[in-house]
């Protein structure tokens, strides 16, 4: 699809409160320290937010959430930065429907954190129907104690 490669997260949302997914709070450096709970609870609802912001097209939202160096590779290998991935997702002829996030896990590694899971997506473009279903991984980077997507990764699986 035209679309496709300005679309971090367009396949990896779990967008409305009524259908998050849970995390599964993996083991990782800061686990043995007990400190991650809080963390992962966090990096769940930054997530979900910026989903939801994605649905309801929220620009400031969906920017506010992004690093400013970030970078999303689609599956093709394109490379989208943080102005092309807002300008794409927010284009006003892409409507995407709500959607969940399956097998949803939180690393955290200190001040970087990897969130990943599938999902199964459908909306328009430019007046098309589209089905996509995705795995993700987005990379989340914690900077003067402020948590950001830097960069997302997603793989198109068939079917």
């Amino acid at each position: 699809m035209r679309w496709s490669h300005t679309l971090p997260r367009l396949l990896t949302f779990a967008p409305f409160a009524l259908l998050i997914a849970s995390p599964s709070g993996c083991i990782s450096p800061g686990a043995a320290r007990g400190d991650t709970t809080g963390v992962v609870a966090e990096l769940t609802r930054l997530s979900n937010a910026w989903d939801n912001a994605i649905v309801r097209k929220d620009t400031a939202a969906i920017a506010g959430n992004m690093s400013e160096d970030f970078r999303q590779i689609a599956s093709n290998g394109a490379v989208a930065n943080k102005e092309t991935f807002v300008h794409g997702i927010t284009a006003p002829d892409l409507t995407i429907d709500p959607y969940t996030v399956e097998e949803f896990e939180v690393r955290v590694y200190g001040d970087v954190a990897l969130l990943s899971g599938r999902t199964r997506m459908t909306g328009r473009d430019g007046g098309t129907p589209f089905t996509t279903h995705y795995r993700y991984i987005d990379v989340y980077v914690r900077t003067n104690g402020v948590w950001k997507v830097c960069s997302v990764q997603t793989t198109r699986i068939a079917g």
